[in-house]
């Protein structure tokens, strides 16, 4: 039986700055990682440990994944040390991705807040992958300031995609922004999606989450069609080390992915 903690090697093959404190790292794995959207991954540096994050690149490219991570601890430190060539480990994929199925045929409202748009990116590529699957997608997103934009070159792409409306905000605009200032919430004063036929998903940090699945409730979301990534705390992945219990819930297992509906009773979910 083989060992479920035992990482196997992945070469970088580039790593690209997003935002000064944020990286983006692609990844050619000795064996295919078979993810889904929402599905995360435990990386690992050698010598310095291991850490849960979800792939930002398309479910649909098989044979290298992307990592978009933000230096905040001692293995992400690390990380940001290496360079291309440098092998990392990885093992997974785990949790429960998005039940892209169930959103078939309807509109999809994403909102995502700082470096929460990196696993919201793997959800978009996948919708896109298949956009004819899907009614309209909405991308909103927001971020502290114009420099701390993920995906800054990306997003304009995005844009011109049929299909896809995109709006973003900043808390803090400079000289060389155009674009709307506050928080991302902002964005959520008129929201133009057919209830009756929209689901929405949230990512990004706690307190920002909090405040946009207070607004969707406002409009009208019913609690099962708010999809939330809840990824603080994970650990081991495997619902051993019980760093990531929320309520009855090990995210790392149960989710990240939870809606609204299954932790709602749960006292300051986020």
């Amino acid at each position: 039986m083989s060992n479920p903690y035992q990482p196997f090697k992945a070469k970088i093959l580039n790593i690209s700055d997003e935002t000064p404190n944020i990286r983006t790292f692609v990844l050619e794995p000795e064996q295919e990682v078979r993810f889904l959207a929402g599905q995360f991954v435990e990386l690992t540096v050698p010598g310095f440990g291991e850490a849960p994050f979800t792939p930002s690149s398309s479910q649909f490219e098989r044979d290298r994944i992307e990592i978009t991570i933000m230096k905040v601890g001692r293995a992400t430190t690390a990380l940001f040390k290496l360079g291309a060539g440098d092998m990392v480990g990885i093992r997974g994929p785990y949790g429960n991705p998005y039940p892209l199925n169930k959103f078939e045929g309807k509109e999809i409202f994403i909102v995502g807040g700082g470096v929460g748009l990196a696993p919201l990116r793997a959800l978009f590529l996948a919708l896109a992958h298949e956009i004819n699957k899907y009614k309209k997608i909405y991308l909103r997103y927001g971020a502290r300031s114009p420099k701390d934009i993920v995906y800054k070159k990306l997003i304009p792409e995005w844009k011109k995609m049929k299909g896809v409306d995109l709006d973003l905000s900043v808390d803090v605009g400079d000289e060389t922004w155009k674009g709307k200032v506050g928080v991302v919430t902002i964005l959520l004063k008129e929201i133009p999606c057919d209830l009756k036929n929209s689901v929405a998903v949230v990512c990004g940090p706690p307190v920002m989450m909090k405040f946009v699945t207070r607004r969707l409730l406002e409009i009208g979301f019913p609690d099962d069609m708010i999809y939330l990534s809840m990824e603080k705390n994970m650990s081991c992945g495997l619902g051993q080390c019980g760093h990531c219990r929320l309520g009855p819930y090990f995210t790392c297992k149960d989710g990240p992915v939870l809606t609204w509906d299954q932790i709602k009773d749960i006292k300051d979910p986020f």
